[in-house]
């Protein structure tokens, strides 16, 4: 197997504990109380959270219009930049990003005219946080989105995100398919012979949570399901769920 990127060796290590330690959660920052957020972003530092989520939509690709990299920017953290682009075409603007201090980047492949030319740019990329460090590319997959998408672009990502729900739409459950498409994705991640994280993303609640525990996923986006309420009995709680 080839060597794993820094920022997917560091999830896999999990202080020691490797995988067995259950998912990571990155929690998404526009749930949060946007006119308190460094008190919110304090509280997951705190509380160990490692990736902050910040989901970028466009207004085009998701109904939803949502943040840029000046707000992405202008968080203050310690925790890891996974920036979820949902927008057309987000070639011409990578660099925006990558400069507003984003470690991770997530595209649409069908919101792409060219992917691979976008996971290329990303993987010649160094973050703004640590210039020796390469940017780690991901390829988000909508519930319509066919799997087999994945495969000409595997060798160009170090994560794979499955989304649960119809990205723009709030107040979705998710589908019924998540969980044989996470096996099928993992059998695609272990014929590839790269180090590639997976990750679920949309209708996390603390409530399901738990069905994600031993199913091999690394990563586990949520949100509202964090900050409604007590921030860090929520993060206890679903950390725990996760760990099974």
């Amino acid at each position: 197997m080839a060597p794993a990127h820094p920022i997917v060796a560091m999830f896999e290590a999990r202080g020691g504990a490797g995988r067995a330690a259950g998912p990571s959660l990155s929690v998404g920052l526009l749930a949060a109380d946007l006119m308190a957020l460094g008190g919110g972003v304090a509280r997951l530092e705190r509380a160990g959270v490692r990736l902050a989520h910040f989901d970028v939509m466009d207004g085009c690709y998701v109904p939803t219009l949502t943040v840029g990299p000046p707000f992405v920017k202008a968080v203050r953290t310690s925790m890891l930049k996974d920036v979820h682009l949902m927008i057309r075409e987000p070639l011409p603007s990578l660099r925006e990003y990558v400069a507003a201090g984003a470690d991770l980047v997530t595209i649409h492949p069908d919101a792409c005219a060219h992917p691979h030319r976008a996971l290329q740019w990303l993987g010649e990329a160094r973050t703004a946080r640590d210039p020796e460090r390469a940017v780690a590319r991901g390829v988000a997959l909508n519930p319509g989105v066919p799997l087999g998408v994945l495969d000409p672009l595997i060798d160009e990502v170090e994560l794979v995100t499955l989304v649960a729900i119809n990205p723009g739409w709030g107040g979705q459950a998710c589908v019924s398919s998540i969980f044989r498409r996470i096996d099928a994705v993992r059998e695609r991640i272990a014929a590839s012979g790269r180090a590639i994280l997976l990750a679920v993303d949309g209708g996390i609640t603390r409530d399901n949570v738990g069905a994600l525990a031993g199913r091999g996923v690394d990563i586990v986006v949520t949100g509202s399901a964090v900050f409604d309420g007590d921030v860090e009995a929520n993060l206890a709680a679903m950390t725990a769920a996760l760990r099974g």
